[in-house]
C-alpha cells in the first residue's frame, strides 16, 4: 500500500493558483452551490425586490398624469383626477416601503443564516485538514479566512446585496418606462453609458487584483499580530519588542498600501459614472427640449423622462459603489472557498464509505508498521525510513533517539495525525486508515508534551477526555493518579482557572491536567510525546508516579526525551537516521555497543552534572 506524503506548503496553494483568475460570477457560482441556506431564500427575496423597484416609478408617472391630463388637459384643470393620483401613488410608495422592509428582513436573515452555516463549515475544514496541511499555512491566515473574510461576505450580501438587486430592478424598470415614452431618448441615454459598460469589464479587473491583494495582506496583518500576542513572553525576555513592532509596521503599512491601491481604482470608477451621468442629463434635457418644440413631446413626459433618467442613473452609479465592495467581497470569499475545496489528505473512513469503515476490535491493542517510510513534503529527507516492527498488547515501549531522529514521527502515524507515505500501520490488526475516527480517538490517546489547555477551569478541561464528568469525578481521578495533594494546593482545586493556552499554571502543572485527561479517557493505547521533558525535578517525580499509574495496563508508546523514561519502560526502540537501529529491553541495551549505550552514558554524564552542586 504506497501513499504520497502532502508537501508541507499553503494548503490553498493549489486551488488559490486554480481559481485566482477566475471571474466574480465563476465563485458566486461556486459559492452558492456550497450555501443552500441562501439559494432557497432568493426566490421571494427577488419577488418583493420586483415589487419595491416597480414602484418607485409610479412617482414619474404621476407626474407626467398631472402635468398633462390633470393642469394641462383641454377641459382645463381637473383637480379630482390630480387627487386621485396622488392618492394612488401615495398607497403605492406605501406598498412599496413595506416591500423593501420585508426584502430587506428576508435578506439579512438568509444571508446570515447562511453565512453562519459557511463559517461553521470553514472551521470544521480546517480542522479536518491534516497537521501538516495546517503547520503549512499561517494561524492567522486560517483565521482570518474563517473571519474577517466571511465577514466582508456578510457585509457585502446584506449591503451590496440589496443595492444591487433594488438597482438592478429599478434600472429595467425605468429603462422599460422611458421606452414607451420615448424611444428616441432612451436610446441617446443607453448610447451615452455605452462606453462606461464597456470599461466595467477593465475596472473590475483592475477591481479584483487590488481587493485580492488587500484579503491577503489582512490575512498576513493578522497572522504577524496573532503571533506577537501570542509569543509576547518572548518577545520580552529578548528584547525584541522593536523588532516585533518593525514587522507589524510592515505588515501594516503593506495593508495601507493595498487598500490604498483598491481605492484610487474605486475613485476612477465613481468619477466614470459621475462624468457620463452628467453628459446623459445634459443630452435628454437638449434633445428633449428640441423633441417638445417640434411637437413629438409633451411638457409632462419630458419632466417625468427627467425624473426617469435620475432612476436610471442612481443605479449605475451606485453600481460602482457596489462593484467595488463587490470585488472585495469575492477576493474574501475565494479565500473561504478554496480552503473548502481543498481535499483533506486524511479522512474520516465512516465520512467517505460508510458502510466499510471498521471498529478497532475490544480489548488491548497492539501496533504493527508494515514497512513505513514517512517525509513532510515531497522529496525531502525521510523521517522515518522502511519501519518494520510490531508492538504487542499491553506492553510499554520507549523510543529513543538524537534530536531529527524521527522519534515524534512515530506518535504522529501511530494516532493517524499523519499518513506513511510508503507502507502502512495496523492497530489491532486493522489497517489505521480503514479505522472510523470515532472509534480511533475513542480507543487512542495522545498526551503531547505541551500539554495544552483551554482557557477553563482544570475540571474543564479534564472533561475533554471524557464529557458530563462530575467534578467529584474528576477529584477521584487525580486521586487515582496520586495528585490529590497537587490539587488541593491549587486556590480552587478542580475550579481553578488554567487561563488561555493554560498559561496560568507551569509547564508540569499543565503536564498534569493534561495525564489526568487521558486517564478519564480510560484508551486501550495511550501515546505519550515524552510528558517529563520540560518539569523541574520535583513535578517530574509527580508526574512519573502518574504516568506510573496511567501505563499501567495499558499498551503504550513513549517518545522519550529524557533515558529516566526508557529506564521504566518493558522495550526501548532506538532510532537513528529516520531507522530503528535497536530493540530491546534497557539492560540489554545498555550493556550491548551501539547509539543506546552511547546517549545513556551522555544522558548519566549530565545528570550527575545537574545534581552536582555549584561549587
Amino acid at each position: 500500500m504506497t501513499r504520497t506524503a502532502p508537501p508541507a506548503a499553503d494548503p490553498a496553494a493549489r486551488p488559490a493558483a486554480a481559481h485566482r483568475t477566475e471571474g466574480a460570477l465563476a465563485t458566486l457560482r461556486r459559492g452558492l452551490a456550497m450555501m443552500p441556506e441562501f439559494r432557497r431564500g432568493l426566490p421571494a427575496t427577488f419577488a418583493l425586490a420586483l415589487v419595491a423597484t416597480a414602484g418607485r416609478v409610479v412617482v414619474p408617472i404621476a407626474v407626467q398624469q398631472v402635468i398633462d391630463r390633470g393642469l394641462a388637459g383641454p377641459g382645463g384643470p381637473d383637480l379630482d383626477l390630480v387627487r386621485d393620483v396622488v392618492l394612488l401613488s401615495a398607497g403605492v410608495v406605501v406598498i412599496t416601503a413595506v416591500a423593501v422592509y420585508r426584502m430587506n428582513v428576508r435578506l439579512f436573515r438568509t444571508t446570515e443564516t447562511a453565512l453562519a452555516g459557511l463559517r461553521v463549515r470553514a472551521f470544521r475544514h480546517v480542522h479536518d485538514l491534516s497537521v501538516l496541511h495546517q503547520q503549512g499555512q499561517r494561524r492567522g491566515s486560517l483565521v482570518s479566512r474563517v473571519t474577517s473574510d466571511v465577514d466582508q461576505l456578510s457585509t457585502f450580501m446584506q449591503w451590496g446585496g440589496v443595492l444591487g438587486v433594488v438597482s438592478l430592478g429599478q434600472l429595467l424598470v425605468a429603462t422599460a418606462v422611458m421606452a414607451v415614452y420615448s424611444w428616441q431618448l432612451t436610446l441617446l441615454v443607453v448610447v451615452c453609458f455605452v462606453p462606461l459598460a464597456v470599461a466595467v469589464r477593465h475596472f473590475a479587473r483592475l477591481l479584483a487584483e487590488a481587493h485580492g491583494l488587500v484579503r491577503e495582506r489582512v490575512g498576513d496583518l493578522l497572522a504577524a499580530v496573532s503571533e506577537s500576542v501570542v509569543g509576547a513572553a518572548t518577545v520580552r525576555a529578548y528584547g525584541i519588542g522593536e523588532r516585533t513592532a518593525a514587522r507589524i509596521d510592515r505588515a501594516v503599512g503593506r495593508h495601507y498600501t493595498s487598500q490604498v491601491r483598491a481605492q484610487r481604482v474605486t475613485a476612477a470608477v465613481f468619477v466614470s459614472g459621475e462624468f457620463v451621468a452628467a453628459v446623459a442629463n445634459i443630452a435628454v434635457v437638449v434633445v428633449g427640449v428640441l423633441l417638445g418644440v417640434g411637437g413629438d413631446l409633451t411638457a409632462g413626459t419630458l419632466v417625468a423622462f427627467l425624473f426617469l433618467v435620475t432612476l436610471f442613473v442612481a443605479p449605475v452609479q451606485t453600481a460602482t459603489e457596489v462593484l467595488n465592495e463587490a470585488q472585495n467581497a469575492v477576493a474574501g470569499f475565494r479565500r473561504v472557498l478554496d480552503v473548502l475545496e481543498l481535499e483533506p489528505d486524511i479522512r474520516d473512513p465512516a465520512a467517505v464509505d460508510p458502510a466499510h469503515a471498521r471498529e478497532l476490535p475490544p480489548g488491548p491493542l497492539g501496533v504493527r508498521f508494515e514497512h513505513v517510510t514517512f517525509r513532510y513534503a515531497p522529496g525531502a529527507r525521510a523521517a522515518l525510513v522502511d519501519v518494520d516492527l510490531e508492538i504487542a498488547p499491553r506492553r510499554r515501549v520507549a523510543v529513543v533517539g538524537e534530536t531529527g531522529s524521527g522519534k515524534t514521527t512515530f506518535a504522529k502515524l501511530v494516532t493517524r495525525l499523519m499518513d506513511p507515505g510508503e507502507g502502512r500501520v495496523l492497530i489491532g490488526g486493522i489497517p489505521l486508515a480503514e479505522v472510523a475516527f470515532d472509534s480511533l480517538r475513542e480507543r487512542v490517546v495522545m498526551v503531547p508534551q505541551d500539554g495544552y489547555l483551554l482557557d477553563a477551569s482544570i475540571a474543564d478541561n479534564v472533561r475533554y477526555g471524557r464529557p458530563g464528568l462530575t467534578d467529584d469525578a474528576v477529584r477521584a481521578a487525580f486521586d487515582e493518579l496520586g495528585l490529590s495533594a497537587w490539587v488541593a494546593g491549587l486556590p480552587d482545586g478542580v475550579a481553578t482557572r488554567v487561563g488561555q493556552r493554560g498559561e496560568s499554571l507551569s509547564a508540569g502543572e499543565r503536564q498534569l491536567v493534561a495525564v489526568a485527561r487521558a486517564h478519564v479517557a480510560e484508551p486501550d493505547l495511550l501515546v505519550l510525546d515524552e510528558a517529563t521533558s520540560a518539569v523541574d525535578p520535583a513535578t517530574e517525580r509527580r508526574l512519573t508516579r502518574a504516568l506510573d499509574a496511567l501505563t499501567a495496563g495499558r499498551t503504550t508508546l513513549t517518545i522519550a526525551h529524557r533515558l529516566s523514561t526508557a529506564e521504566r519502560a518493558d522495550e526501548v526502540l532506538v532510532v537513528d537516521g529516520g531507522r530503528v537501529v535497536q530493540r530491546g529491553t534497557h539492560a540489554q541495551l545498555v550493556r550491548a555497543e551501539g547509539p543506546y549505550a552511547r546517549l545513556h552514558a551522555s544522558w548519566r554524564r549530565s545528570s550527575s552534572g545537574e545534581a552536582r552542586p555549584a561549587g
